[in-house]
C-alpha cells in the first residue's frame, strides 16, 4: 500500500463514502501477511517509497505467483526479478497484462492508476561496457523505470575504445545520476566518475575471463577507483543500483 492509497482509503472514511469495517478489511493484512512460506511486507512503499520487490531466484514458480497475487491485491502492481521463463510464463497466465523482459529477467505488472512521477530533476542514466553486460545493465534500467524515474541507456562503451563513452559527453553531462555496469577490469567507473559531477554507482559483473574471477577483479578494481564520487554495489546487482539511484532522485 502505497502513501497515496492510504491517504485515499482514511478520506473515504472520514467522508462516509467507506465504512470503517470495510477500511479494516483492506488493512487487516497490514504490516505484513503471513503466507508460511513468506512474510509479505505490506508496509514496504510507506517506509521507503517503493513496494517490496519479488527476488525470483530460488523460488518455485507456485511459491512467486502466490506472493505476486498479495502484492497485486494490495496495490495493482507487482515487480519481479531475476525471473526465469518458467516463472514468467506461469505469471503471465495469471496476470495477461504482465511485462516479461527476457534480457534483464525481470516481470512487472503495472497499475492501472495513474502513476505519481517520482519527484527528479533529471534522468537515470544506465551506461554498459559490452553487450555481455546487458542483462544486468537492462535490470537496473527496467527497475529504475518501474520506480518511476525516466530512463536512458548507453550500451557498449567499454574502455577498449575509449572515445565512443567520450563521444558521450553531453549525455553523460545531462543525467542526474549514472549507474555504470562493467565486468573484465572494471575500469569503466573511473573513466565515467571522472568527467561528470553527477553521482555514479558502479555496478560489477561476472563477465570476463578466468582471472576476473567471477567478477571478483572488476569489484575490487571499482572499490579502489581514483575518480572521486563513485559508490560500488554487490557483483551483477543491477536492481541495488536503480534503488540507490531511485533515492538520490527523489530526494
Amino acid at each position: 500500500m502505497t502513501t497515496e492509497q492510504l491517504e485515499a482509503l482514511l478520506a473515504d472514511v472520514a467522508a462516509g463514502r467507506m465504512a470503517p469495517r470495510a477500511a479494516l478489511e483492506r488493512l487487516r493484512h497490514l504490516p505484513f501477511e503471513d503466507i508460511a512460506f513468506a512474510r509479505i511486507d505490506h508496509h514496504r512503499a510507506l517506509r521507503q517509497g517503493h513496494a517490496e520487490v519479488v527476488f525470483c531466484q530460488g523460488k518455485t514458480p507456485e511459491q512467486v505467483v502466490a506472493i505476486c497475487e498479495r502484492l497485486e491485491a494490495a496495490s495493482g502492481s507487482f515487480l519481479g526479478t531475476r525471473a526465469t521463463e518458467a516463472i514468467a510464463n506461469r505469471l503471465q497466465a495469471r496476470f495477461p497484462r504482465l511485462e516479461w523482459n527476457q534480457l534483464a529477467r525481470t516481470v512487472h505488472l503495472s497499475s492501472l492508476e495513474p502513476r505519481k512521477q517520482q519527484a527528479s530533476s533529471g534522468t537515470i542514466l544506465v551506461v554498459s561496457a559490452g553487450t555481455s553486460d546487458l542483462p544486468v545493465a537492462e535490470e537496473a534500467a527496467v527497475v529504475a523505470e518501474a520506480f518511476g524515474h525516466p530512463v536512458e541507456r548507453l550500451p557498449d562503451v567499454g574502455v577498449a575504445g575509449v572515445h565512443r563513452v567520450l563521444a558521450a559527453g553531453e549525455q553523460l553531462q545531462r543525467a542526474r545520476v549514472i549507474i555504470v555496469v562493467a565486468g573484465m577490469e572494471g575500469a569503466l567507473p573511473s573513466v565515467v566518475g571522472g568527467l561528470v559531477k553527477t553521482p555514479v554507482i558502479a555496478v560489477p559483473t561476472s563477465v570476463g575471463y578466468g582471472a576476473s574471477f567471477g567478477g571478483l577483479a572488476a569489484l575490487l578494481g571499482m572499490l579502489n577507483s581514483c575518480a572521486a564520487g563513485v559508490t560500488v554495489v554487490n557483483i551483477d546487482n543491477g536492481f541495488g543500483a536503480a534503488a540507490a539511484a531511485s533515492r538520490i532522485c527523489a530526494r
